[in-house]
Parts: structure tokens; C-alpha cells; sequence
């Protein structure tokens, strides 16, 4: 990643975060869930990995990051059968970072002293736009929708399995990764 170094270690803090929490999602649900749940982690280290400031940790290769997100994106088209707005969202945010990796290995990518590959720039501003839906999306449906929820309605009562399967949790933790995403797309 290219810009501030605060907002690199930020951005692996909160992907890291919301990767470590799906990895703790994955050890009970469905099948569907824990399939879920998997993307969502490996989107969240993945994004962290790719956000470590390049002036503290050398970075992987731009094509190594394009190969492991071509090859989730995949994964994901293939499981669009069982949940198709989850995994065609995850789709979707892996080929995101394809594209990022791809500029990045371009000669004229971020950073470099060329303009920004041709068509790069139209694709960039196209999944600016989806993220942003996304975060706006997922964000309302963080608001409440009535006064007066009962306590303890949110599923679980308090308990660390109950934390787990919160939905409110889970909604939050997406919203945080779809702000990465534009993060980091922003500052390509």
C-alpha cells in the first residue's frame, strides 16, 4: 500500500481485526456459515497483508497478491449457488484486490513516476462507487428499527458464543471491512 504509514497500520489493525473475528465465527455455525464466514476471514487477512506499509515490511510481489485473490474469487463464483449476495460480494471484493495488485505491478502504478495504467482508473472509480453502496447499505442496516429492544435480543445474552453470532457484530464487522476496501482503493 502507498500513502501514510498511520493509515496502513490502521487499516492492517482493523482488517486484521475483522479477520481474526470471522476466524472465531467459523467454529460454530452451518456449513453455509462457516463457508461465510472463511471468505470473510480470508478477505480480512488478506486486505491486512496487502496494507503493511511497504517502508516497515517488504511486500509480497503485486502479481503473488493477484494469483491468491484471482484464485478466492473463484472459490467465491463457485459458491454463489448457496448464498449468492455473500459470495457474489465476496467476488467482487477479490477481484477488487486483483485489480489493486495488478496496478501496483504496473509500471506506471502507485508510486511509480508513469500515469496509472489505461482503464485502471474507470475500474477504480466503478468499485469506489459499489463500495461505497455497500458501506451505505450495510451501515443502515446497523440502525435500529425500532425503540425499545428487549435486552438480550440480539442473540446470545452476553456470552462469548453469543457475542459470536450477533448479527449486529457481523454487520459491523463487514461495514468495517467494505471502509478498508475503500481505503484502500482511494489510495491507489
Amino acid at each position: 500500500m502507498h500513502g501514510p504509514e498511520l493509515v496502513g497500520w490502521l487499516l492492517v489493525a482493523l482488517c486484521a481485526s475483522a479477520g481474526a473475528y470471522c476466524l472465531l465465527r467459523m467454529r460454530d455455525g452451518t456449513p453455509e456459515q462457516r463457508r461465510t464466514d472463511a471468505g470473510e476471514a480470508f478477505m480480512g487477512f488478506g486486505m491486512a497483508v496487502m496494507a503493511l506499509p511497504a517502508s516497515v515490511v517488504e511486500p509480497l510481489p503485486p502479481p503473488v497478491f493477484a494469483v491468491v485473490f484471482s484464485a478466492a474469487a473463484v472459490r467465491e463464483l463457485v459458491l454463489v449457488r448457496h448464498a449468492p449476495t455473500h459470495h457474489l460480494h465476496h467476488a467482487v471484493g477479490a477481484l477488487a484486490m486483483v485489480h489493486m495488485a495488478l496496478v501496483m505491478a504496473a509500471p506506471g502504478g502507485p508510486g511509480g513516476h508513469h500515469a496509472v495504467p489505461a482503464g485502471a482508473s474507470a475500474l477504480t472509480g466503478a468499485l469506489l462507487v459499489y463500495f461505497v453502496g455497500y458501506v451505505l447499505w450495510t451501515g443502515t442496516r446497523l440502525a435500529p428499527v425500532g425503540a425499545g429492544c428487549p435486552a438480550g435480543a440480539s442473540g446470545g445474552g452476553g456470552t462469548v458464543r453469543g457475542l459470536l453470532r450477533a448479527p449486529e457484530v457481523a454487520v459491523a464487522c463487514r461495514l468495517s471491512m467494505g471502509l478498508g476496501m475503500l481505503a484502500m482503493l482511494l489510495a491507489m
